[in-house]
C-alpha cells in the first residue's frame, strides 16, 4: 500500500493509470468512470448540496459537482492530490488529513447532504471501515446519503476469483469491499445498497 510519499510521487499520473485499467476492464480499476458518473447523477438530483469527499484525490468527480454549484469540503491525505484539486476548485474547503485517524474535529459539527468516498477506504482494514463509516452518521442532514464507490464484489467468493485471475498485480495490502459482509455489519445503523458496475467495483448508497 502506497503511504503519503507514494501518492504525492504518483499524483501525475494517477487518472492515465487509472483509465489504462479501465480502458482494459482489469482490476482494480475497471468501471472506474460508471462508478463517478452513477454517484454524480445522484448528487445532481438535488441542487448546491453541501458535500463532503473522503479522499477526493485529483478530484475527478468532486469538481464536476463543484462546478454544478454543490458546496465541497475534502480530505485528502496527499499533499500533492490536494495541490490539484484546489486548482480545480479554488473555493472548495480542502484538509490534508489521514482517515486512519477518524475524522479531523473541525470537522465533527458540520453537516451535509452527501458525504462521497471513492477508491479511498479499501486502505482501511474491514474493522477500521465500519467503525469509520459509522462515525459519519451525525455528519449527514435528515434526508443525508453516503455514497461509497470503489474497489467491492457481492461475496468473498466473488474477491476470490477476481483476486486468482489478477493475481500477478493484486495488492495484499488493501481491504476490498464484501457486500453481504459489509451490509451485515452496517445494518443496525444503515439501510446500505449495493449496486455492482464491474467485475471488480461498485456503489453503496447508505440512508439513515
Amino acid at each position: 500500500m502506497l503511504n503519503e510519499q507514494g501518492f504525492n510521487l504518483w499524483a501525475n499520473d494517477y487518472d492515465q493509470t487509472v483509465q489504462l485499467s479501465e480502458d482494459n476492464n482489469l482490476y482494480p480499476f475497471a468501471g472506474y468512470k460508471n462508478v463517478l458518473n452513477t454517484i454524480f447523477k445522484e448528487i445532481m438530483q438535488n441542487k448546491q448540496s453541501n458535500v463532503l469527499d473522503i479522499g477526493f484525490g485529483t478530484a475527478v468527480l468532486t469538481s464536476q459537482l463543484y462546478e454544478n454549484g454543490h458546496r465541497i469540503d475534502g480530505l485528502d491525505f496527499s499533499t500533492r492530490m490536494i495541490a490539484i484539486a484546489q486548482s480545480k476548485m479554488p473555493l472548495a474547503n480542502l484538509m490534508e488529513w489521514d482517515i486512519s485517524k477518524g475524522l479531523p474535529d473541525s470537522f465533527k459539527d458540520n453537516k451535509y447532504d452527501a458525504i462521497v468516498s471513492t477508491y479511498a477506504l479499501h486502505h482501511l482494514a474491514d474493522e477500521e471501515k465500519v467503525t469509520f463509516i459509522k462515525s459519519l452518521l451525525p455528519l449527514l442532514t435528515v434526508n443525508g446519503k453516503i455514497f461509497i464507490g470503489d474497489i467491492a464484489f457481492r461475496t468473498r467468493w466473488e474477491l476470490e476469483v477476481c483476486r486468482n485471475a489478477s493475481i500477478d498485480y493484486w495488492d495484499e495490502d488493501e481491504f476490498y469491499f464484501v457486500s453481504n459482509e459489509i451490509n451485515a455489519s452496517l445494518k443496525n445503523v444503515y439501510t446500505c445498497k449495493f449496486h455492482p458496475v464491474s467485475h471488480c467495483g461498485g456503489v453503496f448508497m447508505l440512508t439513515r
